[in-house]
């Protein structure tokens, strides 16, 4: 397509259920660390995935899939952001102390979240709703550190609240408003 909007970004795409989440950070700040132990983490068959809408998981869905690794390629689609991976690095992943590894991926999934990767002091107790624009479409944002040990479950538990919500908003037709 002639006029497709399209960005390369430096962050870790990774996704659960069809639904990406792009984790963005300084070099060094922990977006492959985290990447690497959400592909470790397995919810039981049948968990609600989307609760709000009615959808639980199949085994495919109970898992997380590597997108891309270190650069994103995002392309604007209708009202949503596409990820997918550069082809010089497409199912490969960084990891420090042991170098580039397969993992398992899918070719590209709809961004539906964005988590900034930030010092301790940077994640308040009690967040306000915070949003980041990307391609002209404006998506939830959550600050998290990325070297805690719930921070696997923070990153699952906010991508499938934000998947909800943007299952919310289609049925309704709202969108979001961007925010600081």
């Amino acid at each position: 397509m002639a006029d497709e909007v399209k960005a390369l970004i430096h962050a870790t795409a990774i996704a659960r259920g069809g639904a990406c989440v792009l984790l963005r950070g300084e070099s060094g700040s922990g977006k492959s660390d985290l990447a690497l132990r959400l592909l470790a983490l397995r919810w039981a068959d049948g968990l609600p995935i989307f609760p709000e809408i009615g959808e639980t998981n199949t085994t495919a869905d109970a898992v997380f899939r590597l997108v891309s690794d270190d650069q994103v390629i995002l392309r604007r689609e209708g009202e949503g952001i596409i990820a997918s991976a550069p082809a010089t690095i497409a199912g490969k992943m960084e990891v420090r102390g042991i170098g580039i590894v397969d993992v398992p991926t899918i070719a590209s999934a709809r961004v539906v979240l964005v988590v900034e990767l930030v010092v301790p002091d940077a994640v308040p107790r009690m967040p306000e709703h915070h949003s980041a624009e990307i391609l002209g479409v404006v998506l939830p944002l959550v600050r998290l550190t990325p070297f805690e040990l719930s921070a696997p479950i923070k990153v699952a538990l906010a991508l499938a609240s934000a998947a909800a919500e943007l299952g919310q908003e289609a049925r309704s037709g709202v969108s979001r408003a961007p925010s600081a």
